[in-house]
């Protein structure tokens, strides 16, 4: 019988601070108060809902732009041959319906686990070696249950099994210490305590703490297993937003950041006939492998296969146990479909790139970063439109505004400079609107933050605006891309600007007295005295009386440009410059100004 939460959820609008590390809009974190099965709706609402591990951690870590290791060729060749002697069917990836787990309130009862072979490797949480106190819920699973298991085997069948299998399990705690308790080789007995494990690790997943170097945890790279594992709620999204945990038939004796144990079983012998356990072409416990750029995911696989290649191909993933395929760990659910995952195991090792990875403090873990701010969430009339008035700091910094969730929105969006902190946004139809903004500078995380803007319908309708000044008011011909100001009253984010013969201009910005806009280069190739007028939208709305603009066509030369005759007036090209040094040393004159300005 599975034991459901109560969940205190609120619409996800209300928190829309609450962003992860790939831009996805977490909402209220749920409250936990009775234990959950990983195979559950309500199990999918509570973990969609975590930051698990911190933002710049080495599993939300975005590695697509990461150059190949140098040696890439050769671990690679390494790893695959090392399987294929094994059997000629494993050249592919595999992809296992292994780890599961449950989640627990933070209130939930400590008992006794005994750790039986590794004590010194494990986490006692107040406990003394060898028994644990950890928070273990009667219905905790153990790896494999229930799609992996006879159908209809119970959990606790399950639980009282003993056999000579990984058995891990998985303990996930949320609330104000977020932890993650995980054990191998786990088996329920008669004893006291009843629960025993070869070995157990406690983790923060609001932390980069790592183990005690040269330790390890329930996986053997000393890493944990919650953060790696293909879980169905991601899998319906269609994304996976972290890394892999990946498994090689042999592994050097060597781990690298962000692992801390090695478990190398490499017999490789020396020159003089020693072992040498170290040989460079096996890779490292951590090493991180990445499905090659040039693949091509194709559109007709399964959504849950398409989300873990393009999950391999983003994130990569990350050597962390030894067995006897090329394999990546999901959870045991038995609501995913028969043969979900069938096309993303077609994909050959050779596919697969070693990267060179970031230390500790490299990547997205370097001092600096962006910042993002949103700004205040508005209510604004529907006709009025709105501004996006964000900030961002950083160095190199890129900046996008976007509509969250479009298929979710109550109508379509016009963002006039998507990538510009400040812009006008206009609405379709009334409604509440999310909007984030994006930072990004290429090596850290991105630094995210959300607006909800609501626009209502009815009111009253739009006043009608004046226009009394423009700047600049006049120009030269040729003279390129510009921001226009235009100041009156009764001006609108919603507002258009017309030019006599071209399109009209949508607002950047927009207070109730000034207006900019961006006049494309396009529009002042030549001389004249085009019109410019605002116009208001209906519901009332209208348009303003005109007001022109000079535009002064290029006269003499660029300034000393390359042209004979030049452009863009002011200065004098290379042929008057020529023709008048002709005309002073024909005369013999001295100290002549060549350079006249009109």
């Amino acid at each position: 019988m599975r034991i459901l939460p109560l969940l205190l959820l609120a619409p996800v609008l209300v928190a829309a601070e609450r962003i992860n590390h790939a831009g996805r809009i977490l909402g209220p974190e749920p409250t936990v108060t009775t234990p959950v099965l990983f195979n559950t709706p309500q199990a999918d609402a509570i973990v969609s809902a975590l930051q698990i591990m911190p933002k710049d951690n080495p599993w939300n870590e975005v590695i697509t732009n990461r150059p190949v290791h140098a040696d890439s060729g050769i671990i690679m060749g390494r790893i695959r041959s090392d399987l294929v002697a094994i059997s000629s069917n494993r050249n592919t990836l595999k992809v296992f319906a292994e780890m599961n787990y449950v989640l627990v309130p933070p209130a939930q009862a400590n008992i006794g686990i005994r750790f039986t072979e590794y004590p010194d490797d494990s986490d006692f949480n107040g406990g003394t070696s060898p028994v644990a106190t950890w928070p273990i819920p009667t219905n905790m699973p153990v790896e494999t249950w229930p799609s992996n298991r006879p159908a209809g085997e119970s959990n606790e069948t399950w639980q009282r099994t003993v056999i000579d299998q990984d058995r891990h399990s998985i303990i996930v705690q949320p609330g104000a210490t977020p932890r993650l308790f995980e054990t191998w080789q786990a088996v329920l007995t008669n004893n006291t305590p009843n629960w025993q494990a070869s070995n157990g690790a406690i983790f923060r997943y609001d932390s980069n703490a790592l183990r005690t170097a040269g330790g390890t945890s329930g996986d053997a790279a000393g890493l944990p297993l919650f953060p790696a594992l293909i879980r169905y709620d991601e899998c319906e999204r269609g994304v996976i937003e972290h890394a892999l945990r990946i498994v090689v038939n042999k592994s050097r004796k060597q781990y690298i950041y962000p692992a801390t144990h090695h478990a190398s079983p490499i017999d490789r012998l020396n020159d003089d006939g020693s072992i040498n356990l170290s040989f460079p072409s096996y890779p490292a416990m951590g090493q991180r492998v990445r499905l090659k750029s040039s693949f091509s995911v194709p559109a007709g696989w399964s959504k849950q296969s398409r989300a873990v290649a393009n999950a391999l191909k983003k994130y990569g993933a990350l050597v962390a146990d030894n067995g006897g395929f090329f394999s990546v760990s999901v959870c045991p659910d038995q609501r995913f479909p028969a043969g979900c995952f069938n096309d993303v195991q077609t994909i050959d090792i050779n596919q697969f790139d070693v990267i060179s990875t970031t230390g500790a403090s490299e990547g997205p873990r370097a001092a600096g970063g962006p910042n993002a701010g949103a700004g205040a969430d508005q209510n604004v009339q529907l006709a009025r439109g709105a501004m996006l008035n964000g900030t961002a700091s950083g160095g190199g910094i890129t900046t996008t505004w976007s509509l969250y969730d479009p298929a979710g929105a109550p109508g379509t969006v016009t963002i006039a400079a998507p990538s510009s902190v400040k812009s006008t946004v206009t609405f379709s139809a009334a409604g509440a609107y999310t909007f984030l903004l994006t930072v990004t500078d290429g090596t850290h995380t991105p630094a995210y933050d959300a607006v909800v803007i609501t626009a209502l319908d009815g009111g009253e309708g739009n006043p009608e605006p004046t226009l009394s000044a423009i700047s600049p008011e006049s120009l030269v011909a040729g003279s390129g891309t510009y921001t226009m100001t235009l100041m009156g009253s009764n001006l609108l984010p919603s507002s258009v600007v017309t030019w006599t013969g071209q399109a009209a201009l949508l607002p950047i910005t927009a207070t109730d007295g000034e207006i900019t806009v961006t006049v494309p280069a396009s529009y002042v190739t030549s001389g004249g005295n085009p019109e410019i007028r605002v116009v208001n939208p209906t519901p009332g709305g209208g348009t303003s009386a005109a007001l022109t603009v000079t535009i002064t066509a290029a006269v003499g030369g660029g300034g000393g440009g390359p042209g004979g005759s030049g452009s863009g007036g002011g200065g004098c090209g290379i042929g008057a410059l020529s023709a008048l040094m002709m005309l002073g040393l024909g005369f013999g004159l001295r100290g002549w100004s060549i350079c006249v300005q009109r």
